[in-house]
């Protein structure tokens, strides 16, 4: 007989953004030419954070995670799996999330990184959920996903500077006590992209060197240029594949947490199923492109404005570097 398998839930989300705000005008002044128009038509960005000289990426976790667990009433004790998603970690090695399991005083968790770029949050979700599905040693896990791009980033490139920011996002799974939760997950990569946008020094491939840095080969680089349309054709493709999974169609959708890099690209998606705009929710007007954070913070950010509904269904999809894709279907699990 197959065991059954347990199903998780979120039961609360937290994030954190850097104190420094840095609005649109602030580029307008340093590159001379009017960029906050487009940004503000084409990519719904406003403002960003930024994270202070003296911060690691885990630092931005941290706090994150604290909101998290006040807002389920845990402690960091009660952790039993740490997971960090980031390509912003504070270190090659070791993981950042021993190093976050050490901040918080997480003394029973075990820890591990996961990097699929922008995917990242939505993969580490569902890498969780797998956890508590199968193993009952692991009844409660925070999942992160964390993003310190500001200090990559190549200010002599207006194009992409202009986008990035810095911020954390945490949510913490445990049992469903019915049938809400998780219910299905789809992956894609397509590895022919791997060398058009990254971070492509400070590994085996290009360890760092003078030349490398007098090259500012250590900063984000988009040596080649990933067609328009490739998030819009495939997130209503993983949409569709997880409908079908889980024998819902477009309408039922309640709420779309989408990677926050374009609005346009989530609008033509939302389009392509036949979907209201306004099924999406968006942050990045306020917080800029958050990459690996950026969709476990439109969940949290979600919650705080009491959105979601027991029961509602929600599609999370994530997209990244490499390139890889995550998308995640569940249902919502309390009332915020």
């Amino acid at each position: 007989m197959t065991p059954t398998l347990r199903k998780s839930r979120i039961i609360s989300a937290g994030l954190y953004a850097p104190e420094r705000v840095v609005k649109n005008q602030y580029f307008n002044e340093l590159y001379k030419k009017d960029v906050d128009s487009f940004l503000r038509a084409q990519r719904n960005i406003f403002e960003r954070h930024y994270m202070a000289t003296e911060q690691a990426t885990s630092d931005l976790i941290v706090p994150a995670a604290m909101n998290a667990l006040k807002a389920a009433n845990l402690t960091a004790e009660d952790l039993d799996l740490l997971i960090v998603a980031t390509d912003t970690p504070d270190y090659i090695s070791p993981s950042t999330a021993s190093v976050v399991q050490f901040k918080l005083g997480a003394k029973n968790a075990g820890s591990f990184d996961i990097n699929t770029a922008c995917a990242g949050f939505v993969t580490a979700l569902d890498v969780g959920n797998k956890f508590i599905a199968a193993d009952p040693r692991f009844n409660t896990v925070m999942v992160v996903g964390a993003y310190g791009m500001s200090k990559f980033l190549n200010f002599d490139d207006y194009k992409i500077a202009t986008l990035f920011a810095d911020g954390a996002s945490a949510a913490i799974l445990q049992v469903s006590p019915d049938t809400d939760g998780i219910l299905a997950s789809e992956f894609y990569t397509d590895g022919q992209y791997h060398d058009y946008m990254g971070l492509y020094a400070g590994g085996t491939h290009m360890p760092l060197s003078q030349e490398v840095l007098d090259k500012k080969a250590q900063l984000l680089n988009f040596a080649k240029r990933i067609p328009n349309e490739t998030n819009g054709i495939h997130w209503p493709r993983l949409t569709n594949k997880l409908l079908e999974r889980i024998g819902k169609k477009a309408g039922d959708i309640n709420h779309f947490f989408i990677t926050q890099l374009n609005i346009g690209s989530i609008n033509e998606s939302l389009d392509r199923l036949g979907q209201p705009h306004s099924k999406s929710h968006n942050i990045m007007d306020r917080y800029g492109y958050t990459g690996s954070a950026a969709v476990g913070m439109c969940i949290a950010d979600a919650v705080a404005v009491r959105k979601l509904k027991k029961g509602d269904l929600c599609i999370l999809l994530g997209s990244g570097g490499g390139m890889s894709m995550a998308a995640l279907a569940m249902t919502w699990g309390y009332d915020t």
